[in-house]
């Protein structure tokens, strides 16, 4: 599954609006709320596997559950 698919597998629930956006050269960021959460740019390779998703739930904190464990 990919970051997509992991952070909707998640946390469908308080995920308002999810977008794939197409770029040029193998662009590949990850935007919350108009902040950068994942950059290959930045980090000059692509997100491992879970790598996005544990960022997101770090972000998220504690105090949100992921989807099913409410």
């Amino acid at each position: 599954m990919g970051a997509a698919g992991d952070l909707l597998a998640n946390y469908q629930h308080v995920i308002e609006d999810l977008r794939l956006v197409t770029g040029e050269n193998g662009v590949f960021d990850v935007t919350v709320d108009d902040a950068i959460l994942y950059s290959k740019d930045e980090t000059g390779r692509h997100a491992e596997a879970g790598e996005v998703l544990a960022l997101f739930t770090a972000l998220m904190g504690p105090g949100v559950p992921r989807y099913g464990e409410e």
